[in-house]
């Protein structure tokens, strides 16, 4: 039987899941992709805490101007500041079973001009 989209992007993020984790020192950089909207957030697997999110609701970028690929690359650069703000430096990416191109990638790219090293 065929999968739909939502079932294997499903299954890629489990088998995914089971060998990213994120630590205090090195959180999992989390990804989630919808149709308008792209949203990140880094997450303590340990504590079973979010330590940061952003998305492309904020003001900052929803008021600004560009296609979703450039709003996804600000979002990216939003998260690095405010980790490095925080006292992160490095992360491990987790795209959530999404493909890495287009605005997964865009935001990956922001993410690594902002200081973040994955």
């Amino acid at each position: 039987m065929a999968l739909n989209k939502l079932d294997r992007r499903t299954r890629i993020k489990f088998k995914l899941r089971k060998r990213i984790k994120g630590t205090t020192e090195s959180p999992r950089l989390n990804v989630y992709r919808s149709n308008s909207e792209i949203y990140a957030q880094l997450v303590d697997d340990k504590a079973g805490k979010t330590l940061l999110a952003v998305g492309s609701v904020e003001k900052t970028i929803k008021s600004a101007k560009g296609t979703k690929i450039e709003k996804a690359k600000m979002v990216g650069k939003l998260i690095a500041e405010k980790a490095v703000a925080n006292g992160i430096s490095s992360v491990v990416f987790d795209r959530s079973g999404f493909l890495y191109h287009g605005r997964i990638k865009s935001l990956a790219d922001g993410a690594r001009e902002g200081g973040l090293k994955f």
